[in-house]
């Protein structure tokens, strides 16, 4: 068997190749995970509506937490509440989705690997695709709220690709680490529900990260979630552009990142059918 190439250029070489097959297998993973419900893929909008319901009683109306400013310079309502936390918590929601389902997918894909001329390497591909389309579902229904209760965005907005960017490339390369891993450690696939709720907990999803004494912050901008929250909700909902500098730095890491992650997977994918 031939050498896999482990540079990030063969990674885009091997999308562009088999991206006829990389949307099949999207859009099969995002079908099919409706498939028998009664709503089917109307679960994609309800799944975030009744999540963001549920948070938003729970943070503005139990705890009575709040942002501490308003866009009409009126007295925060727990509308204007809700439209700043739905962004955590879809950032959080997309990030969750790959951590949770990348150890298995290798597992759960287990015909594939014994069949040389498959690319495995496009399956945390199609993860990171399928996450990113319920993220966008999740856009769809915070746009539609924020014109209800706000009116049109501004031209901020279309910042926001740029904004998620670095966060896609990071997941991406995570999600080669954690498929490769939940091969040889069916533990790893255990741990990622709690390491996915700490993250929540601590990013600024259900507060503002100005609320914390200074001796907590640095775990919370430590979360590679705190910086892309903060930057999505300048550009949506405070109208200002976004940390450029910032969003470089963060780039270059991902980048270093999704080239580890695709090295690894590369170079352990050859014991993958013994484990199996």
């Amino acid at each position: 068997m031939e050498t896999a190439p482990v540079t990030l250029r063969a990674l885009i070489g091997s999308a562009i190749r088999h991206r006829a097959l990389i949307s099949q297998l999207t859009k099969r993973d995002v079908v099919g995970r409706y498939r028998g419900s009664m709503i089917g893929l109307g679960w994609s909008f309800l799944n975030p509506l009744l999540m963001l319901a549920v948070f938003t009683f729970v943070f503005s109306v139990v705890f009575e937490a709040k942002w501490g400013v308003s866009l009409q310079g009126e007295q925060e309502s727990t509308g204007f509440f809700a439209i700043v936390l739905f962004i955590g918590l879809i950032i959080h929601s997309f990030f969750s989705e790959i951590l949770v389902r990348s150890p298995a997918l290798i597992i759960q894909n287990s015909n594939y690997v014994k069949k040389v001329i498959f690319p495995l390497d496009i399956l945390p591909l199609t993860a990171v695709l399928s996450a990113l389309f319920h993220a966008a579902v999740s856009l769809a229904v915070w746009a539609m709220a924020y014109i209800a209760l706000v009116g049109v965005p501004a031209f901020h907005v279309l910042y926001l690709p740029l904004v998620v960017l670095p966060l896609i490339t990071l997941s991406l390369g995570i999600s080669f680490f954690l498929a490769s891993l939940g091969v040889y450690l069916r533990d790893i696939g255990q741990t990622m529900g709690v390491v996915s709720t700490a993250l929540l907990f601590l990013s600024p999803v259900f507060f503002p990260i100005e609320q914390l004494p200074e001796a907590y912050r640095p775990f919370f901008l430590a979360n590679p979630l705190t910086f892309v929250i903060q930057e999505a909700r300048q550009v949506l909902v405070w109208k200002s552009a976004p940390d450029f500098m910032g969003l470089g730095v963060y780039m270059l890491l991902a980048l270093g990142v999704l080239a580890s992650g695709y090295f690894w997977f590369q170079k352990t994918r050859k014991g993958f059918a013994d484990v199996l």
